[in-house]
């Protein structure tokens, strides 16, 4: 049972986990607002499906990059302005959505937003790291990635309702007011915090040295999460670049009555994810081993996930029903955004974890690279629902596949014995 840091300041802690929850739901409605205007857009610029797709594709072309990058940096540059200069970024790359008609501008602008994007989540995972210690991280990281259902679920309601009454090119003005107000709260309330997992090692105060980067990427349960994240990153770009267009094109529903399904999907799944990773952190306490209050947890909940999806190519499957099995692949997959990094910062020495959690988004974001445009080929060559159904198929497909590999290949506890990772974390001071 590890002592509790005594630099833990949990009001505090909590303060800057609420900001971060803000800055997760700014950052996913920038992400979906192209998704939920899909039919807008294409009926008014002129976009075939393949070309819609590869709109919401441009966005994860250099996102990974950018998000290797930013991990490093992060290593050494504080948190506290990086996540103000990305918000500040947004917020710019905003306008030239609004104000252009071209596919070439629409392209660029997303570019720029997802290499602005890319650092967002492991750093903002990084600086929560640095308020809570190890044994208190599972649920505040949960909690402020619920930002994100959160941002989903208010977009979902408002993009519609500004659409309909003063165009899909309100929204994008819209986004980039509403960033700058959140870069000027991180600038008055934000903070960088003194917990670090180099700070918590086994019981002593010292220093844990880098181990090599070839060493850390190979190991087994590193690969483990990133393959979970990567095929749960499918279920996500997937949902945002082409879910509100299926509940129009796909489903019959219209603008306004799409927006709210979409709205109740979201709505479901934030307390479901919450629970979940409660229930993770439960088993830990009760004395279960990481590998599997974590990581055998998360890959069951993926290959749920997966059939779910596959489950929709069913010609005898009710619309509700439909809507029901993709409401529980997007309740059931985001696990592995919380119940991951936790993981990898077990078998990660702390100076290092930055990095890799960059590595592990960025990996996992070039699911969003071919997920749109392959969604796209199949609507337009397809047709009608069929073409969804495939694609969301496909998608299942691999999940069930990364589940059940993840399952077999992560192992926490073997991992620190053999890479020499920060500390046992599977009997953590209950919190």
């Amino acid at each position: 049972m590890t002592k509790p840091d005594a630099q833990y300041q949990p009001a505090r802690a909590w303060g800057i986990a609420s900001l971060l929850f803000l800055f997760m739901a700014v950052n996913f409605v920038d992400k979906t607002v192209v998704g939920l205007l899909a039919v807008p857009m294409m009926e008014d610029l002129k976009l075939t499906p393949q070309e819609f797709g590869l709109v919401g594709s441009s966005f994860f072309w250099l996102f990974s990059i950018a998000g290797v990058i930013g991990g490093f940096v992060s290593n050494r540059v504080a948190t506290t302005g990086m996540l103000l200069v990305m918000a500040v970024a947004w917020s710019v790359f905003q306008l030239p959505m609004a104000l252009s008609s071209s596919l070439a501008v629409l392209i660029i602008s997303r570019v720029l937003l997802g290499i602005a994007e890319g650092p967002s989540f492991p750093v903002a995972v990084h600086a929560c790291y640095k308020w809570f210690p190890s044994e208190r991280r599972n649920v505040p990281v949960t909690v402020f990635s619920q930002g994100a259902g959160v941002g989903l679920l208010l977009a979902g309601i408002g993009i519609p309702l500004i659409t309909e009454h003063w165009g899909w090119r309100a929204n994008f003005y819209l986004l980039a007011i509403v960033g700058i107000a959140w870069a000027v709260l991180w600038l008055v309330f934000g903070g960088e915090g003194k917990i670090g997992a180099e700070n918590a090692t086994a019981g002593a105060g010292s220093h844990q040295p880098p181990l090599p980067y070839r060493r850390l990427l190979l190991d087994r349960t590193v690969l483990g999460c990133f393959l979970l994240h990567f095929v749960a990153f499918l279920c996500l770009a997937l949902t945002l670049t082409w879910l509100p267009a299926y509940l129009q094109r796909g489903l019959g529903f219209t603008n306004i009555q799409s927006g709210r399904i979409y709205a109740i999907i979201v709505a479901v799944g934030v307390p479901a994810a919450v629970l979940v990773s409660w229930i993770s952190q439960r088993m830990l306490s009760r004395g279960a081993s990481s590998r599997v209050a974590r990581g055998v947890f998360s890959a069951i909940l993926l290959v749920v996930s997966g059939l779910a999806f596959m489950s929709l190519m069913s010609e005898l499957l009710p619309t509700a029903s439909r809507i029901v099995a993709i409401a529980l692949a997007v309740s059931l997959s985001p696990v592995i955004y919380s119940l991951g990094p936790a993981m990898l910062a077990e078998v990660t020495p702390g100076a290092q974890r930055g990095a890799v959690l960059a590595i592990d988004n960025s990996i996992a974001s070039f699911a969003g690279v071919g997920a749109p445009i392959l969604m796209g080929y199949y609507v337009q060559h397809l047709g009608g629902a069929a073409g969804y159904h495939m694609g969301f198929a496909v998608c299942g497909v691999m999940m069930v596949l990364g589940g059940l590999v993840s399952a077999w290949m992560i192992d926490p506890e073997r991992s620190m014995r053999t890479i020499g990772g920060t500390q046992d974390f599977s009997q953590p001071t209950p919190a």
